[in-house]
């Protein structure tokens, strides 16, 4: 049994639809990725899957209970944790973890055998009575995730959990959700941050509420850009994008940094006709030019752009 199946989802707000005839499954254990920029859909999703907003049409099981005909056991067999790290920045430490606890129905010895966990993963033992708003971004993300799945669900919604927390908080708590599948705990995670979709065993790319690719990260990269992909590094970024974009073998530009990346309409074009145009032509100094592999941002500007068409 799949640990989520989601027919025909669909959400509308007056005339606006923010989830458009969505379909997809996640299966047990797996750390599944729900990407798209803001705005995209991904929350409105996640609200419907863990049972607080009622779908406008369609349904979906989760741990096999539906959302629309029994959003109750779907609530008390979820773990959820927001963008906003769903904590009481009033409480200390200790007490958002017993009230989570209450929450779930959990006391005596189990209470206190999770309380410890909780304490462990979050790095936070021995600083039970710290008030939680006095907790760097990074800890509390990990107290936030920590209360989530304090009564050890077998399925965890985390909406936008990266959200404001530096890079190597982002990679630790990406560690700690790596712990969670490896036991068994299916994990759905929404993000605007592509590169953490290379953690993800399956991932669904998302815009204007309706999906528009899915895949692994090799399968995206590999199945929905044929055409080949140049970086391009000089010493005038913008002035070699305006050029490029002019070219008819140019298919698409975008802008990694000081970096560019063109995707060609002419595979017959080479790097020597790149550096004849800019540097030649144009008197740029091209430091680089080299095929690559698409990365998964290059996938879905690409997907992005040709939705609009």
């Amino acid at each position: 049994m799949n640990a989520i199946e989601v027919n025909n989802l669909t959400k509308k707000f007056g005339a606006f639809t923010a989830v458009d005839n969505v379909n997809f499954t996640v299966k047990q254990g797996e750390i599944f990725g729900f990407l798209g920029a803001n705005g995209a859909g991904k929350s409105t999703t996640i609200r419907m899957l863990i049972g607080v907003l009622e779908p406008t049409s369609g349904d979906a099981l989760v741990g096999g209970h539906s959302i629309m005909k029994d959003p109750e056991m779907v609530k008390r067999n979820i773990g959820y944790m927001s963008q906003k790290f769903s904590l009481y920045n009033d409480l200390t430490v200790a007490e958002n973890i017993r009230f989570y606890a209450g929450v779930y129905g959990l006391d005596g010895k189990k209470y206190e055998e999770r309380k410890k966990w909780v304490l462990k993963v979050a790095n936070l033992e021995n600083m039970e009575n710290a008030l939680t708003s006095s907790l760097p971004g990074g800890i509390k993300q990990r107290l936030a995730l920590g209360t989530a799945v304090i009564h050890e669900p077998k399925i965890v919604f985390l909406d936008e959990p990266t959200s404001g927390v530096d890079p190597i908080s982002r990679r630790n708590f990406w560690d700690l959700i790596n712990d969670l599948s490896a036991g068994g705990t299916t994990v759905l995670v929404t993000t605007h941050y592509l590169d953490e979709a290379e953690f993800c065993n399956d991932i669904i790319l998302i815009n204007a509420g309706k999906i528009v690719a899915q895949g692994n990260s090799k399968e995206l990269k590999t199945n929905y850009i044929k055409n080949s992909i140049l970086e391009i590094e000089t010493d005038r970024t913008v002035d070699s994008l305006e050029i490029l974009e002019k070219e008819k073998w140019v298919g698409e530009t975008s802008v990694f940094g000081n970096y560019i990346h063109i995707i060609l309409n002419d595979d017959t074009i080479t790097e020597k006709n790149i550096i004849q145009l800019l540097q030649e032509q144009n008197g740029i100094n091209v430091k680089r030019v080299e095929r690559i592999v698409p990365t998964l941002e290059d996938v879905f500007i690409h997907l992005i752009e040709k939705d609009k068409k």
